[in-house]
């Protein structure tokens, strides 16, 4: 028996991950999946690196040791009933962390500096003067503060914004005014102008941003989501958008992805649609991960960066 690697994503270069894996672990059998399955032995397969597999994908790896997912986000796998009992990882990535950042960063400066306007304004053909607002007087809100919400509020605060997030459970983070627990949420929200969704899809997460608490945020606030679709309840995203209570969105995911073509939200020219790219796993620095958690598993080491399904991160 050969201990064998699949990898499987839609959205990679799996050439570009198994090279950059490979230099870590030379020698190791390492095989591109389809979804019909593995060009191998599924006896052979040990570790499995995945973003988003098909259905009953894991079932014939009935020696499988590690699941890696190409990701932070781990509600795709979690919620499967083809996994075997086997350590799952999810990659933790600083340069994910970077990107994330700058993406969000990029999304609150175009809020905040009134460029969604200009843009509708450069369609009319005219020439608009628009006062900027200094950050002082901008209150930003992340919700969700792990690895990639931590790194975006300090982002954002550094360009002088005024930061507070919200997490499920107790949080400190130097320079963010830091708040849990739902008992926290509408005072979290009334006080915040641009509101950026980073939290994990749970059972609890699940549509937590809906039309109640959309409420709750002051009128005309902008609304940034580039955690998962399901965090937010669309139907009462798109009325409030509609209504004019949230003025400005910017939005990554969506419940169902691709956007479905008669969704309301392709024509609204206050908000931002872009195809789940915020950030992405990136194979020359997060390999080095990947390979570590292999060495472990042969030692039989505990594994760094498990996810623990009962709480879905």
């Amino acid at each position: 028996m050969r201990e064998s690697l699949v990898f499987y994503s839609p959205a990679d270069v799996a050439a570009d991950w198994l090279a950059a894996i490979g230099e870590h672990l030379p020698g190791l059998d390492m095989h591109i999946a389809t979804r019909e399955g593995a060009p191998c032995p599924a006896e052979d397969v040990h570790y499995a690196v995945v973003w988003k597999p098909p259905q009953d994908f894991f079932k014939p790896f009935t020696n499988l040791k590690l699941v890696v997912n190409l990701g932070a986000g781990v509600d795709a796998l979690v919620s499967r009933t083809d996994l075997p009992d086997v350590p799952i990882t999810r990659l933790s990535d600083p340069e994910m962390s970077k990107m994330m950042a700058g993406f969000v960063l990029m999304c609150v400066l175009r809020h905040a500096r009134d460029i969604v306007a200009f843009e509708r304004i450069q369609k009319e053909g005219r020439w608009r003067y628009i006062h900027p607002t200094t950050p002082d007087r901008i209150r930003v809100g992340v919700m969700g503060l792990g690895e990639l919400g931590a790194t975006a509020a300090h982002e954002i605060a550094r360009f002088g914004y005024p930061v507070k997030g919200w997490s499920r459970t107790p949080k400190a983070l130097p320079g963010i005014e830091c708040h849990h627990g739902l008992e926290a949420l509408p005072q979290f929200l009334a006080q915040t102008d641009i509101l950026v969704v980073m939290l994990p899809l749970t059972p609890e997460t699940r549509h937590i941003v809906n039309a109640e608490r959309l409420a709750m945020l002051p009128k005309g606030a902008k609304f940034i989501n580039v955690a998962r679709g399901p965090i937010v309840d669309e139907p009462a995203l798109v009325a409030a958008l509609q209504s004019g209570h949230i003025s400005e969105a910017s939005l990554d995911v969506f419940e169902e992805e691709p956007l479905p073509e008669a969704s309301p939200l392709w024509g609204m020219d206050n908000v931002l649609i872009t195809p789940h790219l915020a950030s992405i796993a990136l194979p020359r620095s997060a390999a080095a991960q990947i390979a570590e958690n292999i060495r472990r598993i042969r030692a039989g080491q505990p594994v760094l960066n498990r996810v623990d399904p009962s709480r879905g991160y």
